[in-house]
């Protein structure tokens, strides 16, 4: 698109469905490869992807040639399969429905990729569920509970 300029920074958050821990430390980095590719055959910008065991986070810069919700579905979809094709579950994989965006300023990119990057610290100390509903609030987004992931208590 000539003569158009954006500067869109997106934290995407989503959850293995039921909240499974379906995510094993020796598959991440794999998993993270084939995130970034397919970020990238959109042509768009990932600046940090971090998989613990039942959610994903992904900071990207997005372009206005895709949507959130078209990226986040052909991630969701593209790794679903890799995984399944994998077999690195017993069943079929699958992602919750749904997923979480957040946008920042280009000031914040640097902390937000800290953060994304240090989950497994991070998670030490707190919940995904608490995580997840810390984000809602300090974004104040609005939800009904009814509709968040399926919480499955520890």
């Amino acid at each position: 698109m000539a003569n158009t300029y954006t500067q869109i920074y997106i934290q995407i958050v989503f959850a293995v469905k039921g909240r499974q821990n379906l995510i094993s430390k020796e598959s991440r980095e794999e998993l993270h490869k084939f995130i970034a590719g397919i970020v990238s055959h959109r042509n768009q910008k990932l600046f940090a992807v971090f998989a613990m065991p039942d959610h994903v986070h992904i900071l990207v810069s997005m372009s206005p040639t895709v949507s959130i919700s078209d990226l986040v579905r052909d991630i969701k979809a593209g790794s679903s399969k890799f995984i399944n094709e994998k077999g690195w579950t017993n069943g079929k994989f699958n992602w919750q429905e749904g997923y979480g965006a957040f946008s920042y300023s280009k000031s914040s990119v640097d902390l937000v990729v800290k953060y994304i990057l240090n989950q497994e610290e991070h998670h030490k100390k707190k919940t995904f569920k608490e995580e997840y509903l810390d984000l809602m609030e300090k974004f104040e987004i609005e939800y009904d509970s009814k509709y968040l992931f399926e919480w499955i208590e520890n």
